[in-house]
Protein backbone atom coordinates (compact mmCIF):
# COMPACT_ATOMS: atom_id res chain seq x y z
CA UNK A 1 0.00 0.00 0.00
CA UNK A 2 1.52 3.76 -0.98
CA UNK A 3 -0.34 6.63 0.18
CA UNK A 4 0.47 9.60 -1.73
CA UNK A 5 0.14 13.55 -0.12
CA UNK A 6 -0.01 16.81 -2.56
CA UNK A 7 1.05 20.07 -1.27
CA UNK A 8 2.06 23.49 -2.87
CA UNK A 9 -1.43 24.01 -4.48
CA UNK A 10 -2.15 27.91 -4.07
CA UNK A 11 -3.32 31.11 -5.54
CA UNK A 12 -1.46 32.89 -8.56
CA UNK A 13 -1.49 35.25 -11.72
CA UNK A 14 -1.19 34.09 -14.74
CA UNK A 15 2.54 34.13 -15.57
CA UNK A 16 3.43 33.24 -12.14
CA UNK A 17 5.16 30.06 -10.77
CA UNK A 18 4.08 27.06 -8.47
CA UNK A 19 5.94 23.45 -7.82
CA UNK A 20 3.70 20.78 -6.29
CA UNK A 21 5.30 18.21 -4.31
CA UNK A 22 4.10 14.47 -3.60
CA UNK A 23 5.26 12.92 -0.56
CA UNK A 24 5.25 8.65 -0.97
CA UNK A 25 4.47 6.65 2.04
CA UNK A 26 5.94 3.21 1.89
CA UNK A 27 9.77 1.85 1.09
CA UNK A 28 8.88 1.12 -2.73
CA UNK A 29 8.62 4.48 -4.22
CA UNK A 30 11.73 4.47 -5.94
CA UNK A 31 10.47 1.55 -7.74
CA UNK A 32 7.06 2.96 -8.67
CA UNK A 33 5.87 4.79 -12.16
CA UNK A 34 4.69 8.84 -10.95
CA UNK A 35 2.02 11.13 -12.64
CA UNK A 36 0.14 14.06 -11.98
CA UNK A 37 -3.26 14.31 -13.22
CA UNK A 38 -5.81 17.36 -13.04
CA UNK A 39 -8.99 18.35 -12.97
CA UNK A 40 -10.85 21.27 -14.09
CA UNK A 41 -14.25 22.26 -12.88
CA UNK A 42 -16.94 20.42 -15.00
CA UNK A 43 -14.08 18.67 -16.69
CA UNK A 44 -12.79 15.31 -16.59
CA UNK A 45 -8.85 14.93 -15.32
CA UNK A 46 -6.63 14.78 -17.06
CA UNK A 47 -2.79 13.84 -17.96
CA UNK A 48 -0.14 16.03 -17.14
CA UNK A 49 3.15 14.74 -16.59
CA UNK A 50 4.81 11.39 -15.47
CA UNK A 51 8.04 10.24 -15.33
CA UNK A 52 9.57 6.57 -14.91
CA UNK A 53 10.86 4.35 -11.90
CA UNK A 54 14.37 5.60 -12.85
CA UNK A 55 13.43 9.19 -13.82
CA UNK A 56 15.14 8.43 -17.12
CA UNK A 57 11.88 8.65 -19.39
CA UNK A 58 9.58 11.94 -19.18
CA UNK A 59 6.23 12.55 -20.45
CA UNK A 60 3.91 15.67 -20.73
CA UNK A 61 0.90 16.91 -22.09
CA UNK A 62 0.95 18.51 -25.07
CA UNK A 63 -0.99 21.90 -23.27
CA UNK A 64 1.84 21.87 -20.41
CA UNK A 65 5.21 20.97 -22.45
CA UNK A 66 7.78 23.26 -22.15
CA UNK A 67 6.06 24.44 -19.43
CA UNK A 68 6.14 22.07 -16.42
CA UNK A 69 8.36 19.80 -15.03
CA UNK A 70 8.22 16.53 -13.65
CA UNK A 71 11.26 15.20 -11.59
CA UNK A 72 11.54 12.62 -8.34
CA UNK A 73 13.89 12.87 -5.34
CA UNK A 74 14.25 9.02 -4.47
CA UNK A 75 15.84 9.90 -1.32
CA UNK A 76 13.13 11.91 -0.18
CA UNK A 77 10.26 9.71 -1.42
CA UNK A 78 9.24 13.02 -3.07
CA UNK A 79 7.47 13.69 -6.38
CA UNK A 80 8.07 17.12 -7.78
CA UNK A 81 5.99 19.52 -11.01
CA UNK A 82 7.50 22.32 -11.14
CA UNK A 83 4.97 24.77 -13.08
CA UNK A 84 6.04 28.03 -14.97
CA UNK A 85 4.21 30.37 -17.29
CA UNK A 86 0.88 29.59 -15.82
CA UNK A 87 -2.18 30.14 -17.62
CA UNK A 88 -5.83 30.64 -16.26
CA UNK A 89 -6.52 27.52 -18.50
CA UNK A 90 -4.10 25.52 -15.62
CA UNK A 91 -6.52 26.30 -12.55
CA UNK A 92 -7.39 22.48 -11.29
CA UNK A 93 -7.19 20.15 -8.53
CA UNK A 94 -3.37 18.52 -9.21
CA UNK A 95 -3.57 14.93 -8.44
CA UNK A 96 -0.25 12.45 -8.29
CA UNK A 97 -0.54 9.21 -8.62
CA UNK A 98 1.64 5.83 -8.66
CA UNK A 99 1.99 2.62 -10.71
CA UNK A 100 3.20 -0.46 -9.10
CA UNK A 101 5.04 -1.58 -12.87
CA UNK A 102 7.57 1.10 -12.42
CA UNK A 103 5.97 2.57 -15.97
CA UNK A 104 5.62 6.29 -16.49
CA UNK A 105 1.98 6.50 -18.18
CA UNK A 106 -0.43 8.72 -19.47
CA UNK A 107 -2.90 5.96 -18.80
CA UNK A 108 -5.76 7.25 -15.70
CA UNK A 109 -5.87 3.14 -15.09
CA UNK A 110 -2.80 2.12 -14.93
CA UNK A 111 -2.04 4.15 -11.95
CA UNK A 112 -2.88 2.14 -8.84
CA UNK A 113 -2.54 4.85 -6.05
CA UNK A 114 -3.80 8.21 -5.84
CA UNK A 115 -3.70 11.26 -3.65
CA UNK A 116 -6.12 13.67 -2.44
CA UNK A 117 -5.24 16.54 -4.31
CA UNK A 118 -3.96 20.10 -4.37
CA UNK A 119 -5.89 23.11 -5.13
CA UNK A 120 -4.15 25.24 -7.91
CA UNK A 121 -5.85 28.85 -8.79
CA UNK A 122 -4.31 30.82 -11.99
CA UNK A 123 -5.83 34.45 -11.95
CA UNK A 124 -5.30 36.65 -15.04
Amino acid sequence: QVQLVESGGGSVQAGGSLRLSCVASGRAFRSYGMGWFRRAPGKEREFVAAISWSGGSEYYADSVKGRFTISRDSAKDTLYLQMSFLKPEDTAVYYCAANRWGMGTMKTLEYDYWGQGTQVTVSS
